[in-house]
């Protein structure tokens, strides 16, 4: 076994830092829906979600397992390809982040993870079968099950209180949200922290410093753990804005409702070993609770930026990771241009997020929704009433006047 070298310190460095980017950009799934209802503050949510997405870290090394030996072959994979593909996957991260979209950190990685394996050994170093069956078919099914089962519980909520007292009712599902977000905090650990346990686990391997097929050596476990608590501290709150407002205005039994089928579904998914992405459950569990309420909406153009999102993940992830990989490729030079690159690149989106920033205090102010597409296509093709158009003044008073009545035909004698 080697000892760990300068360019696998960096490696692992770089792993922890998309831990840290994952903890604030997935903050939203857990304590999103949370907050919206008033359930509890913003500063308290967060907090709670850190310390159990740390204790989360420990419950299992399932996912972890996935990524470090089941995503890509281990062989001829050099410890570069792991730095590319963390490149695009922070990048990545960083743009949904600022433009407010609840995408996926887990995809971002697969995707990042994948295309600097394509570009360094060809498609043959990815496992198909292991992509298609634990990562696309989850990604695909995981959102629809989350929210199918978000909305038929919102039913079930709003019929079994449907002759209590409004107030008392709101009160006691505000402490279930609790116990749930709580859950989904703990869920969250349990899932998300063991996709950078993998990869830092996946670097170790390709450096020579533990076996293949080995599990996360503690500190593994203990540092991806920290770095996503952090991260979830620091709150997310522009995607938390998205989540808990944007897709859907919320009560208290549909936050509980989707909480309760979010945690249900990824923990399960853990179990079994599925690196299920956090961020489409929960944000299918969002939407199914608001088409569960009678009277409930979704913002379908803000859903429909997500979607477009969710599907730009893999491939634009993955684009992102060739090319960092094609970087350093070129030797030391490569590598160095590469961590500029990076740098440079979260600076400027860190700088264009201060021209709108959204915190703490204004995380649930949400504008009206623009009409839609299909309202302003009807408003601009129906064509305007005919005659003189009416003033506005209201001092002006106009008396129309009744229509001439039609000249009488002769008799006919």
């Amino acid at each position: 076994m080697e000892h760990i070298t300068l360019l696998l310190g960096i490696v692992i460095v770089t792993a922890l830092v998309f831990d840290f980017t994952n903890g604030f950009h997935d903050t939203a799934n857990a304590m999103a829906t949370t907050i919206s209802t008033g359930a509890l503050k913003p500063k308290t949510a967060v907090a709670m979600a850190a310390v159990l997405n740390l204790v989360g870290a420990f419950l299992s090394v399932e996912v972890a397992k996935t990524i470090s030996g089941g995503i890509i072959n281990e062989e001829g994979i050099r410890t570069e390809v792991i730095f590319a593909a963390l490149v695009g996957a922070i990048l990545w991260n960083l743009l949904t982040w600022l433009l407010g979209l609840p995408s996926s950190s887990s995809h971002a990685l697969f995707g990042g993870l994948i295309g600097a394996a394509v570009m360094s050994a060809g498609w043959s170093s990815v496992n198909g079968p292991t992509v298609v069956t634990k990562v696309l078919i989850p990604a695909v099914a995981a959102p629809v099950v989350a929210g199918l089962a978000a909305m038929l519980a919102t039913r079930l909520t709003y019929r079994i209180g449907n002759r209590a007292e409004e107030k008392a009712t709101a009160k006691g599902y505000r402490a279930g949200q609790i116990a749930s977000a709580g859950l989904v905090s703990l869920a969250h650990g349990t899932n998300d922290a063991q996709k950078t346990m993998g990869i830092i686990t996946l670097a170790l391997v390709t450096g020579g410093v533990i076996a293949p097929d080995s599990d996360p050596p503690t500190w593994v476990i203990v540092s991806a753990g920290a770095a996503i608590a952090l991260g979830t501290y620091l709150g997310g709150w522009r995607i938390i804005r998205t989540l808990g407002k944007g897709l859907t205005d919320l009560a208290p039994q549909q936050g509980f409702a989707a909480q309760t089928s979010a945690a249900t579904a990824i923990l399960a998914s853990s179990h079994i070993g599925f690196s299920l992405s956090t961020t489409q459950v929960c944000s299918g569990a969002v939407m199914g609770s608001g088409l569960g309420r009678k009277g409930g909406v979704v913002r379908w153009s803000t859903a429909t930026r997500m979607f477009v999102a969710w599907g730009l993940t893999l491939p634009a992830a993955g684009l992102a990771g060739a090319s960092a990989e094609f970087l350093t490729k070129q030797g030391t030079w490569g590598i160095v241009a590469t961590g500029v690159l990076l740098v440079a690149g979260a600076g400027v989106i860190w700088t264009l997020s201060r021209r709108q920033p959204v915190t703490v205090d204004n995380v649930n102010d949400v504008d009206a929704e623009p009409a839609g597409v299909v309202t302003t296509a009807i408003a601009a093709v129906t064509p305007p009433p005919a005659g003189p158009v009416a003033t506005a003044d209201p001092d002006l008073k106009t008396t129309i006047p009744a229509p001439d009545a039609e000249p009488t035909s002769p008799a006919t004698v």
